[in-house]
């Protein structure tokens, strides 16, 4: 269900999976603003028997290419940097304030 945070618009959405299958990771959460989009994503992994869960953050802008088609690039013309900055800052603030703070160990980046 969509909420709007100021002047962006925000989508919360659930992984799905199936009998033995397993759908494309959908984001937990989408901000946009204007072309851009910052959602985030929670990964599960296991590592022996400890599984955890990482969430990134996935930037895009979105355009219509000559024949009117939608398309999607991380390329940023000079006026969608504010844009970006703007998405991403409010990715960066729902990561941090609702008790999704991680900490990363510096020897795994």
């Amino acid at each position: 269900m969509p909420f709007i945070v100021g002047r962006f618009v925000a989508v919360g959405m659930k992984k799905y999976r199936g009998k033995g299958v397993e759908f494309m990771a959908q984001p937990e959460i989408t901000f946009r603003h204007g072309s851009c989009s910052a959602s985030v994503f929670e990964n599960e992994y296991n590592r022996g028997k400890d599984s955890f869960n990482v969430r990134t953050v996935s930037f895009q802008r979105s355009y219509r290419d000559k024949q009117g088609e939608w398309q999607r690039s991380s390329s940023l013309r000079v006026n969608d940097i504010p844009k970006a900055i703007l998405v991403l800052n409010k990715a960066y603030e729902y990561l941090t304030s609702n008790g999704h703070a991680e900490v990363e160990d510096e020897a795994e980046s």
